[in-house]
């Protein structure tokens, strides 16, 4: 009966934490699903306009370019602006 005394809250409270994971999770899941739908419903929607501007993709935000602060015109010669 000790072993029980000992391991049980333990164990009641890695049960709450596996609850609580997991309805973060379906949560997330839902919101993702949710989300996908209506991106697909405004892709439908703006699919009949001509010249609807595409979604850059994500980790994109200047457009895809990944080019750092000393990766301009002057790289090669070794210049810094630092």
């Amino acid at each position: 009966m000790e072993y029980v005394a000992v391991l049980l809250p333990s164990l009641v409270v890695g049960l709450l934490f596996w609850f609580a994971m997991k309805s973060i999770f379906n949560a997330d899941k839902s919101e993702r699903q949710a989300e996908a739908r209506a991106q697909a419903e405004a892709d439908a929607l703006a699919g009949g306009r001509s010249g609807a501007a595409k979604a850059r993709p994500e980790g994109a935000p200047n457009g895809g370019s990944n080019a750092g602060p000393n990766d301009g015109p002057n790289a090669a010669d070794g210049s810094s602006t630092n």
